[in-house]
């Protein structure tokens, strides 16, 4: 490499810095989004046209005369629009800028027009190349881009050498700007790349902002969706949704129809109308998020041609056993794009909000059965624990999506064992497992504060207990005790057997269970939860079992409930 070559290399990274202080012009205005993105539609092509035919043409003109030619970077702008644009773009680019480096004349100037068609050709190859290997990702790789800037600019050599006239000539051009235009070109686009993709970055994170946003929603729409899918809850949510998210409009449907619309369109998505978008139906029939963008993804209206929605966001909605029960649908009008939304953030909103819907079927379900003692219970812990499980989840989800995941397992193992308790009776082991569920959702709570202790003999798992006994005995520990301490604590739930019966023992050392002399009874206590536990347990048992509650302040509070201890018929057998 000699003195003048390195001169030109800087010449021409010099120009270069020109097209870098361009791309971040255009990255503050919405000109420059549909770039971050495979270009699929039309609007988006003739962006794509426009921006990098510019580039070619002043990659042209700030080009230095050599030879009675030119040195220039207008192949960074024929490749990039080859690879951001597809090869009919490419084409197009490269035409452009070739014609106008033909119109500057020069030995070299229809070899150099062909040149500039071949290279923003090449690019439109690659791009189709990756999208069929559905792997579009790799077309904003600044190193696979850097490699097709090298191959195009060899490309541009060997038409020059093949096309130019006199041959020297030609030959001797192309020793002098062989390795600067290389270099330059190729360095310069890897360049501009970097800088689309780091703007892509940019929109990507947009999607944390919405996760806060789903977690609101989920804290907002509790109270309505408790009262039943139904379609005037899901007015009253869709307009929730609507207010946070700012979208264009937003749906929701059940599996067959749709329950209600606000927003851009709504005068022709009328609800009670049965489910066309193919995308709706692929998300309930896959159970899975659909991102139709406009862009990579089609979208079109099947209500309406003339509808001013271009994008949407389908997210299942599901209930017990993981089964879709319908989906939330985001739009976002034409002129404006949808950011890519985290798959695992739609998910987790949609888990939430599932969650609810479970919850508000259940306190449906509840209204409908007789005014049992049990249905009480249930109703008197789930509504908080609830507002509590997706407090918590709202915070875990920012932070560890993973972990997210698990505590939405537990809380629908905890509704899913609550609705399908419709025995009177259950063993020690199923209630265990329910209190479980409850306490995972806890631990993840008061992770530094709350401390949990099993001392449960095997030989007592099959003695049986009415359901729901222990649930408003852990809780009330958790919600007036633990949780009320400055320094947390710890709950052990211990079981023994004594000669006759059994006892359970639920016991916190916060010491903040406070009753007066003549208070000692259960039924003076102010808990509802134990009131109720102890009554049923007398109703069953009999009056010599039940509740009682042992306390010191600020040391300990002991609930200990007695049972008739029956001998398990499997293991005498054995």
């Amino acid at each position: 490499m000699n003195f003048e070559q390195i001169t030109l290399i800087i010449s021409l990274l010099q120009q270069m810095c020109v097209y870098v202080v361009i791309v971040y012009l255009l990255s503050k205005t919405p000109l420059f989004q549909p770039l971050t993105q495979v270009t699929i539609s039309l609007p988006n092509k003739i962006l794509c046209y426009l921006i990098f035919s510019a580039f070619c043409i002043m990659g042209t003109y700030f080009g230095l005369r050599i030879d009675n030619s030119i040195a220039n970077t207008r192949a960074t702008g024929a490749v990039l629009g080859g690879i951001v644009g597809g090869p009919m773009v490419g084409f197009l680019v490269g035409l452009t800028g070739g014609f106008h480096r033909y119109t500057m004349g020069g030995f070299t100037a229809f070899a150099c027009m062909l040149s500039t068609i071949a290279e923003g050709l090449l690019g439109g190859v690659v791009h189709r190349f990756y999208l069929q290997q559905h792997r579009p990702e790799q077309l904003f790789n600044p190193w696979i881009v850097f490699i097709v800037a090298v191959v195009a600019e060899i490309l541009q050599m060997a038409i020059i050498l093949l096309v130019a006239k006199p041959y020297d000539q030609a030959l001797h051009l192309v020793q002098n700007i062989a390795l600067p235009m290389v270099l330059a070109n190729s360095i310069g686009a890897a360049i501009l790349m970097r800088m689309l993709l780091d703007r892509r970055a940019m929109y990507e994170k947009y999607s944390v902002a919405f996760s806060a946003r789903a977690l609101k929603i989920a804290e907002r729409s509790m109270g309505i969706l408790s009262k039943g899918f139904t379609p005037e809850n899901c007015a009253q949510l869709a307009r929730i949704l609507l207010e946070e998210t700012n979208v264009g409009a937003v749906a929701l449907t059940d599996r067959e129809k749709l329950l209600a619309f606000i927003g851009i369109g709504e005068d022709h998505h009328l609800p009670g109308s049965p489910i066309t978008s193919s995308h709706t139906l692929r998300a309930i029939a896959n159970n899975e998020v659909v991102y139709a963008d406009g862009n990579l993804i089609r979208y079109h209206c099947t209500l309406d041609p003339h509808c001013r929605l271009g994008s949407t966001l389908v997210i299942p909605l599901r209930g017990e056993d993981n089964q879709v029960i319908g989906t939330i649908k985001l739009y976002e009008p034409k002129r404006k794009l949808f950011s890519s939304l985290n798959r695992t953030l739609g998910e987790g909103m949609a888990r939430l909000l599932s969650t609810q819907i479970l919850a508000g079927k259940y306190a449906a379900q509840r209204q409908l059965l007789s005014q049992s003692e049990i249905k009480v219970l249930h109703a008197q812990v789930n509504p908080h624990f609830l507002f509590n499980a997706l407090n918590t989840l709202a915070s875990v989800i920012r932070t560890n999506p993973e972990k997210a995941r698990q505590l939405v397992q537990h809380l629908s193992l905890f509704f899913r064992k609550n609705l399908r308790r419709n025995t009177e009776e259950v063993t020690l082991k199923e209630e265990l497992e329910h209190v479980n569920s409850y306490l995972q959702i806890e631990l993840a709570r008061f992770p530094d504060r709350l401390h949990v202790n099993f001392d449960i003999p095997e030989e007592l798992m099959n003695q049986t207990l009415p359901a729901f006994s222990l649930q408003p005995i852990v809780e009330n520990a958790v919600k007036h005790g633990i949780s009320q301490s400055m320094n947390g604590g710890t709950i052990t739930i211990s079981a023994i057997k004594k000669s006759m019966y059994w006892r359970i023992i639920v016991e916190d050392d916060a010491g903040l269970f406070h009753i007066s002399e003549h208070h000692k009874k259960p039924e003076h206590s102010n808990g509802l939860g134990m009131n109720l536990v102890d009554r049923r347990i007398k109703a069953y048992k009999g009056d010599k079992y039940g509740l009682h509650v042992e306390c010191e302040s600020e040391k300990f509070t002991r609930i200990v409930i007695d049972l008739p201890f029956v001998e398990d018929k499997l293991c005498c057998a054995s």
